[in-house]
């Protein structure tokens, strides 16, 4: 019985990934809405080539954060976790320019607030299969830019987005569970965030404010709540402590994932312009300063300064400074990094913490570093009125409540994902698969 249930779930699955094309094929596109795109002539050809490099710098931090979360797991998951991190490149790019997109950058489907009307979604129809996504640039969205080049940079938000969340339910879950989590929580969590921040007529965005540059409250808060969602809702592991496999991978992640921040970063300027540059030099800055504060904090606390710890904070200095890095002053991102390495360690090592079995700590490095770069945001981001320190009392107010919110957003579905899914998919591995280890039990692969 349990074969056959194994096997409706599997067929499931492959119909789902082949309806796609086969429908994609036969989809009768409409014409797009002219007076939404410019012309050739508004393309800016810097422009372009600088988001074509960015956007695959991007996609370059998937593999690195497989190579960085598969370096400090037991050796014998070391596949499984490193595969959970490369199949999001499969479903999510599948899924995006299926409905993703839609969702995410559609015509807002929301609420009305002084004859205004603020987005909680997009209309998932307008760019189904990328439809009217057009090699001219969108006025609003990309205007030096093609629109499908702006679709696919997006794309890499979408994709990493659920791979981080891995980390915290690492060496226990059921891949053909993870398979379908995925898929449900970019449509459900990460799709909706986009679209109230970084649409245009966002409700978190438009009418509340909220700064977000490159995706501390899209992409990293709401990877953290969830993972914390699944720590608690997994359960721990029979055996919790392990050595990590192979540091010289968590090394070489890192690099990756720092030299692909870049793009993420630097990418959120949409142009090859001072914006870019600034946010370069935030983005390095922020994290060699974290790094360093991470390993000097660990050391004056009696812990030996350790390759995998200065990684971990390398990686929190990028989270930090994400939603701040084309806002702030280079000497603000010193102490964005100092002051974020910090809590985020201090949050990695509380007692209440290490009690929930978060396996790699996702929730105090991407959830609390998410968290504490939003906060930052609104206290220094330069922008007039924008920000505490510059006049914007209101604005700190309302990000001090979108956080609250969207907190409270991203755990609570995705807790309710892992319930509800867990109700047609057991997402928790056998207490014997999990002695095997995930590499030979679901996937029969060993390193």
């Amino acid at each position: 019985m349990e074969k056959s249930g194994m096997k409706f779930k599997w067929k499931l699955a492959f119909l789902i990934t082949i309806a796609a094309p086969v429908v994609g094929l036969f989809w009768k596109h409409a014409q797009p809405v002219l007076e939404n795109f410019g012309t050739e002539e508004d393309l800016v050809f810097a422009d372009i080539a600088w988001l074509l490099t960015a956007s695959c710098l991007v996609l370059l931090m998937t593999p690195g954060l497989s190579l960085f979360y598969g370096g400090m797991v037991n050796k014998k998951n070391l596949i499984s976790t490193m595969l959970q991190s490369f199949i999001s490149l499969g479903v999510i790019t599948m899924l995006w320019v299926v409905v993703g997109f839609s969702l995410a950058f559609g015509d807002p489907i929301g609420i009305t607030i002084d004859g205004v009307k603020y987005g909680l979604i997009g209309n998932p129809f307008q760019y189904l299969f990328f439809d009217q996504v057009a090699e001219l640039p969108h006025k609003i969205l990309g205007p030096s830019i093609p629109f499908i080049l702006f679709a696919l940079f997006q794309m890499k938000f979408a994709v990493i987005t659920p791979a981080i969340i891995t980390g915290s339910f690492a060496e226990r879950v059921r891949f053909i569970g993870y398979l379908f989590f995925i898929g449900i929580f970019s449509v459900f969590v990460y799709a909706p965030l986009c679209h109230m921040v970084w649409h245009p007529n966002g409700l978190i965005g438009s009418y509340f404010g909220v700064l977000d540059f490159a995706g501390g409250t899209v992409v990293h808060i709401s990877a953290g709540m969830a993972s914390l969602a699944g720590a608690l809702f997994l359960g721990k592991r029979n055996k919790p402590n392990h050595e990590p496999s192979n540091i010289t991978y968590v090394l070489l992640g890192t690099g990756m994932l720092w030299f692909g921040w870049f793009g993420f970063n630097a990418g959120s300027s949409f142009g090859a312009n001072g914006t870019a540059a600034l946010a370069f030099a935030t983005t390095t800055i922020s994290s060699a300063t974290a790094m360093m504060t991470w390993v000097l904090f660990d050391r004056i606390q009696g812990r030996k300064i350790s390759a995998l710890q200065a990684c971990i904070g390398a990686v929190v200095g990028l989270v930090v400074i994400t939603p701040a890095a084309g806002y702030i002053t280079v000497p603000e991102s010193f102490f964005f990094g100092a002051i974020g390495a910090i809590v985020s360690n201090l949050a990695m090592n509380a007692k209440f913490l290490k009690k929930i079995d978060d396996t790699l700590d996702v929730f105090a490095c991407h959830g609390i570093g998410g968290i504490m770069g939003m906060i930052l945001t609104a206290i220094f981001a330069g922008k007039e009125g924008s920000s505490l320190l510059h006049g914007g009392i209101g604005v700190f107010a309302s990000h001090m409540v979108v956080l609250i919110g969207v907190c409270i957003f991203s755990f609570g579905m995705g807790y309710l994902i892992f319930f509800v899914l867990n109700k047609f998919v057991t997402l928790r591995v056998r207490e014997e698969y999990e002695e095997i280890g995930l590499d030979m039990s679901q996937h029969g692969e060993s390193i």
